[in-house]
């Protein structure tokens, strides 16, 4: 989260440097190959609004431990999430090389690397082959995967966007589809600030001459509480309470987790901590308010204040209370990462001394019913001709961020296209 903000895992000890404290309470979290390669396609299909491509929009994660370091680089290189100034390029490549290595070993010991790109990836794929049966209008649905900071990348994917046919004089559809549920300008607002760079680097001197043969882009922008959602959540979770003896099951607290932003970040008006607290609330409906909960937050890092409590220290104190049985939900991810299998699972479970009472619910990976979920979405989106939601036209009551209001107004400008 949110922003995902780099978790501590990924920058622990720079708090022991005074002068990387400033780094800290800026940073956000989360290799050069493609999604899924698809056929070329063409835009003249007769009775037909298709081919639409449908990228998936992530921060990322590097998919191997040797490219770890250029996850790092990048992050640390990005003026809007580090704000360095003009030591940014000096800094920048400091810090990631010193952090590399710890990194690198934490990335091993999940498996050698993230799985956000293969679930990213199968998950793409897999809700175009049910887009395509759904929205045959709009068919063929291309599938496509936009890092911020790790492989595939936001400009290589527009470039393969350009391969397949799409743009370059050639015009065509796509949707730019956040895999964030909810919305935070740290995650979802910089991964569109970056895809509206690569469009107006790429294509911008073409709009410019003529304005024709562009690529059309609308934007899912979030989707907190849909139906589809909220049941892959709540199917998760009552085959974790199910591993519980019945007639401790009820008494289960259920913990939702979530990426933590620096006060300064919601103090600003973002609206991420209310649109999770949307899909908590939604969830704990369908589940019939069956056990107690909360919400908390993890991953906070450096001196300044953050959204809280803290995920690892909610777990301390209900234990030392003498409450041991557990189930923490990590209520803003749509798939595993290190913040889930090293974090919550190494760290804040595997610490505990209570492995066998503290669970986590499964991350929503490869589950059908979510991706059904993802799939519905699109097809409401496409068939309702929104560039995107009222809402992300709104911005935060103090932002001051010209490329914020810039992105906004682009992808806003594109109804009169759709």
């Amino acid at each position: 989260m949110s922003s995902r903000l780099c978790t501590k895992q990924l920058l622990r000890g720079l708090s022991r440097n005074p002068s990387s404290r400033l780094v800290l309470s800026q940073v956000a979290t989360q290799t050069r190959h493609f999604a899924t390669p698809v056929p070329p396609v063409t835009q003249d299909a007769a009775g037909s609004k298709g081919p639409t491509a449908i990228v998936f929009l992530n921060m990322g994660g590097p998919s191997k431990t040797d490219e770890v370091g250029n996850f790092l680089s990048r992050l640390f290189s990005d003026g809007d999430l580090i704000p360095l100034g003009r030591l940014q390029g000096y800094l920048g490549p400091l810090l990631s090389k010193r952090r590399t290595p710890m990194i690198q070993k934490q990335y091993a010991a999940i498996g050698g690397g993230s799985p956000i790109r293969k679930w990213s990836e199968f998950q793409s794929a897999e809700m175009c082959k049910i887009l395509d049966k759904i929205s045959p209008e709009t068919a063929p649905h291309k599938p496509y995967v936009a890092f911020r900071y790790a492989d595939p990348l936001t400009e290589d994917m527009y470039q393969q966007l350009f391969s397949d046919g799409f743009g370059n004089g050639k015009g065509g559809r796509a949707v730019a589809f956040t895999q964030y549920p909810q919305y935070s300008c740290s995650t979802t607002g910089s991964s569109l600030n970056e895809l509206w760079k690569w469009r107006q680097r790429l294509e911008g001197k073409r709009v410019d001459e003529a304005g024709e043969g562009t690529i059309t882009w609308s934007v899912i922008d979030r989707w907190p509480a849909h139906a589809g959602l909220v049941e892959a959540f709540a199917q998760n979770i009552e085959a974790k309470l199910a591993e519980y003896p019945a007639s401790r099951r009820r008494d289960v607290v259920l913990l939702f987790s979530a990426h933590s932003l620096p006060m300064s970040v919601v103090n600003r008006g973002d609206p991420y901590p209310a649109e999770v607290a949307a899909t908590v609330y939604a969830v704990m409906q369908r589940l019939k308010f069956s056990n107690p909960y909360r919400l908390c937050w993890q991953s906070q890092v450096g001196p300044s204040a953050w959204l809280g409590p803290q995920t690892a220290t909610t777990v301390e104190q209900y234990v030392a209370k003498g409450q041991k049985d557990l189930v923490l939900i990590p209520i803003a991810f749509t798939s595993d990462h290190i913040e889930t299998l090293y974090e919550l699972d190494h760290e804040v479970i595997g610490e505990s001394g209570h492995t066998e009472t503290i669970k986590r619910a499964d991350s929503l990976n490869g589950s059908p019913v979510f991706i059904e979920a993802l799939a519905d979405i699109a097809k409401a989106h496409l068939g309702s001709r929104e560039a995107c939601s009222r809402q992300m036209t709104l911005r935060c009551p103090s932002c001051k961020s010209e490329r914020c209001t810039e992105t906004k107004k682009f992808f806003a400008g594109q109804q009169a296209n759709l």
